[in-house]
Parts: structure tokens; C-alpha cells; sequence
């Protein structure tokens, strides 16, 4: 039987045996982002859609998010930025994740199905010159897709934050900000820091420096 002492000894080298794998992780995580700096799309695409969402806003319009899974926390997360706050003190601007209403996301998967959990919500709230951005990291999440199919037709802005190849999002949003990885990991912490970046340019460009 192991005494507590040798647990804790066996523990402690358990942990720094794993060291250099995690090093390599973040590692990975630089890489990606290293790439970012020389992706010349990345960086035009960012600019504009930050642009558009600024626009929007000033106009009194709304910005929704949607994702699935991670991208939905992360939805959540960017929508909060703007409601709340991200490094100015300022009004409250509007963001709203479409994935957060339970109640709305079970009734309409329950009577019509999951697909159109997004889409209903986008044809029952948004209006012209309101902005979706919609985050999936294959760029084939199928609600995401149908809201923006919706979306366009309501003349909608559209963006989505994708993977390498953009999948079906990189034809159906008019903008589609792609991170160069095949890897969800990398793909989402690079995701967290493009929103991030989006949500400094809109609140710069609306209150100054």
C-alpha cells in the first residue's frame, strides 16, 4: 500500500513527465497563431467584418452568434463582450447568442427539428442590417448553414469564423474568416482571439482609443 508521501512523490513526477507534452501544445497553439500574421485573407477579413459589425451597431443594429458545442460557449462569450464590456467602460452595445434560450432551442428542435434551431430564431428576431456570425470549425454545421441561408434573404449581414477549408460557410456567408488548422483545438483558441479582436476594433472604432 502506498503511503500518502510516496503518492504525492509519484504524482509530482507524473506531472513533470507530462511537461514537454504540454509545451507542445502551446507550441502548436503559437504556431497557428504565428501563421495568422502571414494570412493576408485572415487579416482583410477580419478588418471587414470588425467594420461591419461597427457599422451595424452604429446604425442601431444587433449582432447574433450561434455555434455549436465550444463554438456555442464561445457565441455566448463574444455576445457578452459587447453587452458587457471588453477593455472600455461604455453603453451596452447589442450581442445575442442564439444558443442560449433553452426553452426556444428545445420547442423548435422538438416541432421542427435541430437544423432549425438558428434559422427561426434569425427570421422571428433579426431585421435588415443586423450582422450573424456564425461559428463552426468544419464549416458544415447544418443550423448554422440554414440560419444564414435566412439570414441573406432578410438582407442580414453574414460571417462566419471557420477552420482551413471554410467548408459549406466559406460560399454561404458573404464573409468567411478562416483559421489555417484542420485541428478543433487550435482552430477554437484561435477563434476566442479573432472575437476578441472583432469586439476591440468595434468598441475603438465606436468610442475612440
Amino acid at each position: 500500500m502506498s503511503t500518502p508521501q510516496l503518492s504525492r512523490r509519484l504524482k509530482r513526477s507524473e506531472a513533470s513527465a507530462l511537461v514537454p507534452w504540454i509545451s507542445a501544445k502551446v507550441l502548436a497553439s503559437i504556431s497557428v497563431k504565428q501563421l495568422l500574421l502571414q494570412d493576408e485573407a485572415y487579416l482583410a477579413s477580419v478588418a471587414e467584418v470588425g467594420l461591419i459589425m461597427t457599422g451595424s451597431l452604429r446604425d442601431g443594429g444587433r449582432i447574433f452568434f450561434c455555434g455549436n458545442g465550444g463554438s456555442a460557449a464561445d457565441a455566448q462569450h463574444l455576445a457578452a463582450e459587447l453587452t458587457g464590456r471588453f477593455l472600455k467602460e461604455r453603453p451596452s452595445l447589442a450581442g445575442i447568442a442564439l444558443n442560449t434560450n433553452t426553452s426556444t432551442l428545445t420547442a423548435i428542435a422538438n416541432d421542427y427539428s435541430y437544423e432549425e434551431v438558428f434559422s427561426r430564431q434569425i427570421e422571428g428576431l433579426a431585421r435588415a442590417g443586423d450582422v450573424l456570425l456564425g461559428i463552426s470549425t468544419s464549416g458544415n454545421s447544418e443550423n448554422v448553414l440554414r440560419a444564414m441561408e435566412v439570414a441573406r434573404r432578410m438582407t442580414v449581414s453574414t460571417a462566419a469564423l471557420t477552420g482551413k477549408s471554410g467548408g459549406k460557410l466559406a460560399t454561404a456567408a458573404e464573409h468567411c474568416i478562416r483559421i489555417p488548422s484542420d485541428e478543433t483545438p487550435r482552430i477554437q483558441e484561435a477563434h476566442i482571439l479573432t472575437g476578441h479582436i472583432l469586439a476591440e476594433i468595434v468598441e475603438t472604432e465606436l468610442f475612440g482609443d
